[in-house]
Parts: C-alpha cells; structure tokens; sequence
C-alpha cells in the first residue's frame, strides 16, 4: 500500500500517522438525528483507518462506542428546528443550527441562524370563585372530614395566566353520628415460604412448603367488638419449579465463513456456531460468550466513486452565428451550458439521460446583458434572519429593489426544418430605469435590531481527526 491516504480520507499535519491508526470499521453509515449512525460492524477488532477508508460509504469509530465518523468529505447537514422564542409574548428571537460531518479530516463544526419571532398575547391573572358550601362529613362514626371547592373563573386566565396563590379545596374535620366505630380485624402479610426438602424431582409425592399470617393489619377491636379475619392463617403447596437435575450446555465447532461480500476495500465475514454439545437441559447454563464471530476479508483496494451526475455549468453568453450582437434586439439567440459524468471511466457505463439531457444543455434566448429597460419598485421583502447569529447587537433588515420590466418579446419560437416549438428565455442582467425612492435608484433598504436576543450556545468539541502529531499519538494511546 502506497504512503498516500485512501480515497475519502484527506492527509492530516501527521497523515503517516492517521492512515495507521486503528479503528473500528463499518459498512455502512446511515443518516440518523444529530449525525450519522455507524451500521455493520465489519471485525471485532480495529483495523488501520487508511484500510477502512479505502471505500469511502464506509464509517469508523475512533473508540468501539464513541462517536459515528465518516469516510466521505465532511458535509453540511439538513438545519435543526427553530429553538422556543425568548419571550412568552410579544416580540423576541429564536435559534437553528446545523452540524458539519467530520469527513475524517476536519472535525465537526457547527452553523448558527437567528430570526426574530412573536408571540400572539401575555398572559393576564384570573379571579377565584367564591367557597362552595360545606359538603357532607365523609363518616357516620368517630372523626371525618368534610370538603368545600372554589375554581379559578371570576374571571378565568387568559393566555396561561393563574389565579395567583391559593387552593382549590379547603378540609375541616366533622362528627359523624356515633363516637367511636367498630374495626374490623385485617390479615397482615403472608411470612416467606419455608424452604423445600429437594432440590430436583425424586420418585414419591412433590416436596411442599408453608408460610403464615397474622390478623393484626389492623387487630379486630374490643370495644365495639370488630369482626375477626376470615380465612386461613397458615397456607401450603408444592414446591415450584422442580425438575430434573440441569445439564450444562457446551459450544459446537465453529462454522466456515460466509463468502466475502465486496469485491473492493474492505468487507466483512461472520462464523457461526451452535450451543449444541450438549444443548443445555433442564435449567442448565447456557453456553457464555457470542453464538456469532465477524472478521475481516479483504482488502481489495481503492472502490471506484459512485456513478452522479456533477452539477451543470454556467451558460454561455447568448449569441446569434454570423450576428456581430442581438444585445437588446428582439433576435433570437442560443446559449448552452454543460456537465460532467462523475466516476466515468473510458470504456466504462455513463451516467443516465435526464429528461432527455446528458452533457450538453441548449436553450433559445434573448440576450438582454447590460440593456437599458424600464423598472418598477418591487414590494417589501420579508425581514431577513438575525446577523451574527452568534454576536452582539444583531439585527435584521428588508429592502426593495429597482427590477426591469422585460420586454414583450415571444417567449416562443418555431422550430427550424421540423414541426413544433420552443421556449425562449431572457438572458443577462439588465440595468432598470426606477423614479428614485427615498434617494435611492437601485435599492432601498431598512434595518432594524433584534430583541430579546437568546444567549449564544456552547461550542460542541470537535471529534474529528484534526490535530497535531502530538494529538493522534494520545488518541491512539486511549484505543490501547
């Protein structure tokens, strides 16, 4: 193998050093919330990360339960949700971020947006209704207690608010009809089971065990004579869960390994085995330790990148053949842009038409660059986030711009030699002609700052594999 760091792995400050670090590989790396998940162990134990990374879909872990890292390039992920606004009402701000994968070279990082946010009312304090009254004592004998309610409704809270301190219930105690009542007596709790005289299945009738209870839960009373416990105060069975004597089970051979799977990087293989000489019988242990071993076979070098296609390039300026200019003329022109078929090898398969497009993309156009045209001042835009996001005194602004009004030229055109049509397209940036608004020809714009501004969050550590030479040494002293 080559000093150079595999495909999907990019050279660090001490790249000898991390191409041999040793890690735990999977063979797939699916999207999960907050990042990326580690799927597919690939061998229970580490292999060197420039093996690993030999096929960039793969993932790793520095530790065998530490954070999921990515073979590929490091990516933005999709934004979290909007965090709760800062004021329960009126006007404040709330917060978004999102995570860059690691990409094994450059760590995580983290992007922050800030917009403001309102909130429809505040909460106002309700009112207590006045004390229901007294309700009926709760006994007809000895002491009870009876009850009064009131509910917060005079007037009730609006937007959460309360009716301030206070209960909803009032207790005092009463005088039932009789001075002292009768109590009846109450089984205490059954005492633990004896022991048994076997411990496995014999010949003759089930050993059998008893327990006791007391009727002291409470005890019946005296004076007014309380009824006493019904039932029985001793109890007995057979003992449970007799069987024969346990037998053991022990591990069979190991079974062959299952064909690799990859024929590029790394791939994974699993053996097998069965609990099974003897299985275990009768309450035996079962056998210790993993019915399943996964190891490595490969690797197979470098995989090739996934076929895609890149993204289109710029259009060319719209020109017309054999024309000096069709620059704001009503003549119509031609422009196309292009892209690449990544992964594409000479003699290899290509990437699929799209809508009928493969590299190349023509359109019919008007060529309007630097034209002068009448304008009209567009509407207010909606109020931009929050900048910084991170900072202090962030604000946010809106603005109106000064946008061409195009000309009432067809749109489309017939085709030349065939039947049909074609869509034309205006191409270039013109220069609008507005009235001045405000002073301004061009663009006006308004900014205002950001209230109740939430308090920026913690950093999160980095888990990537940025660092020095020093660094790498001491993560791979923690994988010892």
């Amino acid at each position: 193998m080559s000093g150079f760091p595999p495909q999907g792995c990019s050279p660090t400050p001490s790249s000898v050093t991390l191409a041999a670090t040793p890690v735990w590989c999977f063979a797939r790396l699916e999207e999960a919330e907050g990042g990326g998940a580690c799927v597919e162990l690939l061998s229970d134990e580490p292999v060197p990360l420039a093996d690993c990374c030999l096929n960039p879909a793969y993932g790793y872990r520095l530790r065998p339960h530490g954070r999921c890292l990515s073979c590929r390039q490091g990516e933005w992920g999709p934004w979290g949700p909007w965090s709760s606004c800062s004021v329960t009402c009126g006007e404040g701000t709330q917060r978004r971020g999102r995570s860059r994968s690691s990409g094994g070279d450059d760590g995580d990082r983290r992007d922050w947006q800030l917009q403001a946010c309102h909130l429809p009312c505040c909460p106002e304090p309700g009112g207590w209704s006045p004390w229901s009254p007294w309700g009926s004592c709760s006994v007809t004998c000895a002491l009870g207690a009876e009850r009064r309610s009131r509910s917060c409704t005079n007037p009730p809270p609006v937007c959460g608010g309360s009716c301030g301190p206070g209960a909803t219930e009032e207790t005092r105690e009463c005088l039932g009809r009789v001075p002292t009542c009768p109590v009846g007596g109450a089984w205490g709790p059954w005492g633990s089971w004896g022991s048994c005289s076997g411990t496995c299945w014999g010949a003759g009738p089930k050993p059998r065990r008893s327990r006791k209870r007391l009727c002291d839960s409470p005890p019946p009373s005296r004076d007014p004579p309380g009824a006493p416990c019904a039932g029985s105060a001793a109890d007995s069975q057979e003992c449970p869960g007799l069987q024969p004597c346990p037998v053991d089970g022990a591990w069979g051979a190991w079974s062959a390994a299952t064909p690799c799977p990859v024929t590029c990087g790394l791939g994974g293989v699993t053996l097998r085995r069965a609990c099974d000489a003897p299985p275990p019988q009768h309450g035996g242990r079962a056998c210790a330790g993993k019915d399943t071993r996964r190891g490595v076979c490969g690797p197979f070098g470098a995989c090739p990148e996934v076929l895609h296609w890149g993204p289109w390039g710029p259009w060319s300026p719209c020109t017309r053949p054999l024309w000096e200019s069709i620059a704001c003329k009503s003549t119509v022109g031609q422009q196309r842009r292009t892209r690449d078929c990544v992964g594409h090898g000479q003699g290899g398969p290509s990437c699929p038409a799209e809508g009928g497009l493969g590299t190349i993309h023509v359109r019919a156009c008007y060529n309007i660059q630097n034209c002068f045209l009448h304008g009209n001042w567009s509407d207010w835009s909606p109020w931009g986030l929050c900048t910084p996001p991170c900072g202090t005194s962030p604000t946010r602004s809106r603005s109106r711009e000064c946008r061409a009004t195009y000309p009432s030229y067809k749109l489309t055109v017939t085709n030349v030699g065939s039947s049909g049509s074609r869509n034309v397209t205006f191409w270039g940036t013109p220069r609008p002609l507005c009235e001045p608004l405000s002073g301004q020809r061009l663009r006006l714009e308004e900014t205002r700052p950001c209230l109740h501004v939430l308090p920026c969050p913690p950093d999160e550590p980095g888990a990537g594999l940025m660092m020095t030479s020093s660094r790498a040494h001491a993560h791979s002293q923690d994988l010892d």
